[in-house]
Order: structure tokens, then sequence, then C-alpha cells
């Protein structure tokens, strides 16, 4: 409740009172108007002539409280509205500055349900409740007032009757909030479970896993179904009882006001006709409060549910002098492992690679050379030892800093929506278009591009639709050379091309390390023999250290993959 308080404007809040005390004005009036139009009709036998300036002004009234009421619900829909733009930034920020292993945890599905569905749910607390709550606060107090000045006993009856209504609110309200959490639970497990098998329907149907996806989706969507239900059976009851309690009180009033003025002669028409009037639209008032209550419980439940998302840890941007200076960076590997659940895949990694080198991680399939990139890259965190960037712990850096100075590029890059020029920009948004247009013809792009009608605009498809495998490769490189990282990263990048596509992005490679650390994961010998270390990996264990020739002469497994790479399978 205390993130959704940060979020009114306290002129909103003033000008809703404003709103409330007219509108309680108007409710006053407007019910003397009609007991006196009435008692002139039938008491007094008064000509429609002598009514009519009275009709005319309760019409009037009547408009100014249409009014009213419609500028209080305008108000508080402005209100959720720019709380909710406000929420929705906040939490994109939020994620958007987690640290990248953190942000990896949990499933996409459940961010986009808080970032959608979560802050939706806050709407009537800002435009329901705190209205409501506000006009709850006066009109009834202002109606009370004048039922007071004008016939004591009914007044007392109200006070005696109308607080078992805020009393069952409260004990509804306890109900709501455990239902409610409940629901908002349940909303995120099924879009967090519906959103990331959309995202691998095609890897469930590879594997003809889709039917027992949709089983599991059936039942999450009927555990929803089920937790929605619950929350509006607690919104009928306390429907139900706040009619019942407005009911009763009603009937003694009535019953009051009925003594007084046929048995004991002790009130007069017009005060009992304007009692009988106000009382209603005190209770009235407090019925729409609530109703609102009810669904502002709902909200600070989503606000709760909200805060604990932006309480999570976030990277903190505020490192001062970076060890990362655009130079080329030494790593040192100290005893690095890390393990999949309780599957070890890395076990004690101790290397250290030296500034400018050219470095490639060689092993059979599964033997953790992808894993070992991804804890360099810090997309996995180290879960024993330490990787030390020159001489400072990896730990220790602005993870903006350290991506800055960081390029990785995977076997599948991934190219968003738009054109080519917007996906090489990507990497530097600053940068010029004729730098952009000079990277790309670095990477080797100049001929694609001079074949499109639009050039180095042309729009591509979600993934890369519309381009090859090389071609998403050069683009990725393109990245790279836009952005001039001091560290490289290559996850078996010419993996699947052809002779041509591989000597483009070879060369292409070779101009990006002259200013850089490259680590590639390789397979091919070109790779492997030019790099200045060599790293081979077996089992999640370094196994071998050195350059192609020390290797081929003292590791055994090393000159078995030399065999197999030469006869052209993958390490």
């Amino acid at each position: 409740m205390s993130l959704l308080r940060t979020l009114i404007k306290r002129q909103k809040l003033l000008l809703i009172c404003l709103v409330s005390f007219l509108l309680a004005f108007a409710i006053i009036i407007q019910a003397y108007l009609i007991v006196s139009i009435i008692e002139d009709i039938f008491l007094n036998d008064a000509s429609f002539n002598a009514i009519i300036s009275s009709l005319i002004l309760l019409f009037v009234i009547i408009s100014l409280r249409t009014l009213l009421n419609y500028i209080n619900g305008a108000i508080g829909i402005q209100m959720a509205s720019q709380a909710k733009s406000k929420l929705r930034i906040r939490i994109l920020n939020h994620f958007t500055k987690q640290p990248i292993d953190l942000a990896s945890q949990g499933r996409s599905g459940e961010k986009v349900s808080t970032l959608l569905n979560v802050v939706e749910q806050t709407d009537s607390y800002f435009s329901q409740y705190l209205p409501k709550m506000i006009q709850a606060a006066i009109v009834p107090i202002a109606i009370l007032i004048v039922i007071f000045t004008q016939n004591w006993l009914s007044g007392v009856i109200i006070l005696i009757t109308a607080p078992f209504i805020p009393i069952f609110m409260a004990i509804i309200g306890m109900k709501t909030k455990d239902k409610s959490e409940e629901q908002l639970n349940e909303l995120s497990s099924f879009s967090g479970q519906f959103l990331d098998s959309l995202k691998g329907l095609t890897t469930l149907k590879l594997f003809g896993q889709s039917d027992n996806e949709k089983s599991k989706i059936e039942t999450r969507s009927i555990d929803f179904r089920q937790a929605t239900l619950s929350v509006l059976v607690v919104a009928f009851t306390s429907a139900f009882m706040m009619e019942l309690i407005s009911m009763l009180s009603m009937g003694l009033i009535a019953l009051e006001l009925a003594l007084g003025l046929i048995i004991f002669d002790s009130i007069t028409f017009q005060t009992a006709f304007f009692v009988l009037l106000l009382a209603p639209e005190f209770y009235i008032a407090l019925k729409d409060l609530s109703s609102a209550f009810h669904s502002g419980r709902e909200s600070i439940t989503a606000g709760k549910k909200i805060d604990e998302q932006l309480n999570e840890k976030v990277e903190d941007l505020t490192w001062g002098e970076s060890p990362l200076q655009s130079a080329p960076p030494r790593l040192e590997l100290q005893h690095i492992s890390f393990s999949y659940k309780d599957q070890v895949t890395l076990k004690e990694i101790t290397t250290t690679i030296e500034a400018k080198q050219q470095v490639a991680i060689v092993g059979n399939s599964g033997s953790g050379k992808s894993t070992l990139l991804n804890v360099i890259a810090r997309l996995l965190p180290t879960q024993k030892g330490q990787i030390n960037v020159n001489g400072t712990a990896q730990s220790e850096l602005n993870e903006a800093d350290w991506f800055n100075e960081l390029s990785y590029i995977s076997q599948h890059p991934y190219i968003f929506t738009g054109s080519i020029y917007d996906n090489i920009a990507l990497s530097n948004p600053s940068a010029s278009s004729e730098e952009v247009i000079k990277a790309s013809e670095k990477a080797g792009l100049k001929e694609l591009i001079q074949s499109l009608d639009e050039g180095i605009h042309t729009d591509v498809g979600e993934g890369g639709r519309g381009l090859s495998g090389g071609e998403k490769q050069r683009l990725a490189l393109a990245r790279a050379f836009l952005k001039q990282p001091s560290l490289i990263l290559f996850d078996e990048p010419t993996t699947g091309l052809d002779l041509k596509t591989e000597r483009i992005l070879n060369d292409s490679i070779d101009k990006l390390a002259q200013q850089a650390t490259v680590i590639t994961v390789a397979h091919r010998m070109h790779t492997i023999k030019k790099s200045d270390q060599i790293l081979v990996l077996e089992e999640g264990e370094l196994i071998g250290s050195g350059t192609h020739q020390e290797l081929r002469n003292e590791n055994l497994t090393y000159r078995a993959l030399i065999g197999e790479s030469t006869g052209g399978e993958k390490t």
C-alpha cells in the first residue's frame, strides 16, 4: 500500500475533496427541493406555475450532482492511468537494472504478467477506492449533521447502525486479502506457464510433449478460475451484507418517523420526509465505499506483489573508476566451478588469459565449453571461485561497465524486427550513420546491402527472418565492429556455414581480434591452430592448456579432437 501511496498526487486529492463537499451540498439541496415541491402540491394545493421555479432549480441540482459524480470518476480514472504508467516504467527500469544472473531466473511469463496484469489490478485503488473513501468521509458526515438538526432520534439510530458497515468491511477485507493473493499467484503461474509454453512450442512439438504441456496449461487455468470464483464469492457476500444492514437500518428509521408523525405527532411531514430522503443517501455512500473497498483490497495486494518485485536486488550503478578502459583485459580464472542442479558442469578450472590473446576452448560435446564461455561472459554466476579482470574481481565490477566492453556472438545471434541499420546500431545507439555503414562493410555485408532495394534500411523479420545463417552472423559481427569491445566471445560462430561465408567471417574476426582479447569455443582447425592459447575441456575439467604444437605433442585428448576436426566433426 505504501508503494501505491507514493503515486498519489496531492492536488488530485484536494480536488476530490472539493468535489465531495459540493456533492454533499447538492444531495442535501436536492432532498430539500423534492420535499418542498411535494408539500406545496399535495398539502398546500399550489399551482404548477407556483412550483415551476423549484422544478427548474431541482433539474439544475440533479444535473450538477450528475456532473460532480462524473468529475469524481474522471479524476479517479486519470489518477489510475498516470499511476499505472509510472508503475510500468519503474518495473521495466527495475528489470533492466537487475544483474543478468538474477534477471535470467524465473520465467519471462511471470515478468510479463507483473508488467501487465498485476499493474492493471492496481487500477481500482485510484479510480474507485480513493475517490469513494474521500467521498465517504465527507458526504455521510454532512448528511448526518443535517439529520441531527432535523430529528435527533433518527441521527442516533444511524450512529448505532452505521458502525456495523465498517466492522463488516474489515472482516471481509481480511478474507479478501487472502483470496486476492491466491488469485494473483495463480494468475502469475498461469501467465508464466502459457507464455513460456508458447515460446517453446516448436521444441515441445519436436519432442512430442505438446499434449502434456496443454494439460498443464489446462490445470493452471482451472486453478485460476477457482481462485477467481473464490474472490467473487467474497464480493457477493459483502454486497449482500451491506444491503441487509442498510435495509434494516432504513426500516428502523422509517418506523421511528412513522411513530413520531402518526402516533405521537412529534414531527412534521416536511421534516419526516426530508429525513427519509436523506437517510438512504447516507447508506448509499457507505455501500459504495464497501464495493470500492473490496476492489481496493485487491489493488493493495497487487501493490504488495509489485513492491516485492521492486525490492529485489538491482545492479549498483554508482561504481567509480572502472578497470575496464577500452583496453583488452587480462583474465584470471581461479578454481571456477559450476553445476546445473546436481549435475557438475565445470570443476575447479584455473587458468590465465593474457590481454590481446586469442584463446580457443575445445572439447567433446557436453564437456562444458559453452558453460565456461557463459561464466566468463557473466551470463552465469560463478558458484565457486572467482574471475579477476585486470586484477579486480569480476563480481565487483559494475555490470553496465562490463557489458559495455564485451561482445558475445553465439551460433544464433538474435535479430530484432526492424531495419538492418537499427539492428547494427543497437550496439552503439550514439553512433553516426557513417559509422554504422562502415561497420557493416567491415563485417562483409556490403554486397548484401547493395542488392536490397532499400539498402541498409531494409526491414527484416523477428529472429532475422529473410536472412541466411551467415548473414545473421555478419550482422552480429557488424554490431561488434560498431561497438569496438575490448573482450570478444565467440560460441562456434561458423558452425553450419559454407566455406565462402566461413572465410568472410574469419577475416572479420581477425580484424576484430587486433584490438581485443578474443575467446572462442572452436571446432575448426583454422581457428584452433592460430590461437595463442588452447584450453582443452573433458567432462568439465581443464585437462590441457597450451599452443597447438604443445598440446599436439603432449595431450592425447587434444590429438583425438584434432583428428575429429580434420575429419569435419564438431569438437
